[in-house]
């Protein structure tokens, strides 16, 4: 279990069933982490942490709105409190407002940035003064493709997740001499409950633009994230992977 004594913090983490979030932290309890399963609602990240528990892994549910710093704060501080250090950060926590530009409401575009954007410097501020004292931590951001090529009807979701990106290199920069790296990951289509939602039609075109010919699975993103915070990518910073199939190549 190459996580093996580490503690893991990751947002938007007890969503449904095929959740991407839920996925992660069950791959990183699997190969040895605590985990913090963070989630608005207790009930859902309860839900996700008890399948942890069950499995022979360690967690702790917590109730925590990345939008607000002082939540955020006291989830971190539960970190040190019952496992005494933080070692890994996934920022995955985030919604959508869609619309066109012309008809979005300015404030589904705030909503969205603060809780995507202004939600993972709220957990980057959090964890690093930990992170820094112990010279060690790895840090993910769960980004998009619709952040490296937009897309109609999300202006505020790409603008925030294209934001993730410079939030990611200047934190690599800024603290890559503590032994702390800041990675990007950027999914294509998922299969969860979101993409269930697309009508036949805008599926099948979808996948044709997919080299792979398949939608990515929530484990497929949770796979690349074991790898950044893994001991073999310890010289890996500032980058985005892209987990996509080939659709935005």
């Amino acid at each position: 279990m190459i996580l093996q004594g580490q503690v893991a913090l990751v947002t938007g983490a007890g969503k449904e069933k095929r959740g991407i979030g839920r996925s992660i932290a069950l791959v990183l309890a699997q190969e040895g982490a605590a985990v913090l399963v963070a989630s608005r609602t207790l009930a859902n990240a309860e839900g996700v942490a008890r399948e942890i528990l069950d499995l022979g892994g360690k967690a702790v549910a917590l109730a925590v709105d990345v939008a607000d710093f002082g939540s955020v704060e006291s989830a971190v501080q539960r970190a040190t409190e019952e496992f005494g250090r933080l070692d890994i950060l996934v920022s995955n926590a985030g919604i959508t407002r869609d619309s066109l530009l012309l008809r979005m409401d300015p404030s589904d575009w705030a909503q969205v940035i603060a809780t995507n954007l202004t939600g993972a410097f709220h957990c980057t501020r959090a964890v690093v003064k930990t992170m820094v004292r112990q010279k060690y931590g790895r840090i993910i951001y769960i980004s998009s493709v619709v952040g490296i090529q937009g897309n109609a009807g999300q202006a505020n979701y790409a603008a925030a997740k294209a934001g993730l990106t410079g939030l990611a290199k200047s934190t690599a920069r800024e603290l890559g001499s503590r032994n702390i790296t800041a990675n990007v990951i950027a999914p294509g289509f998922v299969d969860t409950a979101m993409t269930d939602g697309l009508k036949p039609d805008v599926r099948e075109a979808v996948l044709r633009g997919i080299p792979v010919a398949r939608f990515g699975s929530p484990e497929d993103i949770a796979g690349a994230v074991l790898f950044l915070v893994g001991p073999t990518a310890g010289y890996i910073t500032g980058e985005v992977l892209r987990v996509d199939g080939g659709l935005a190549m």
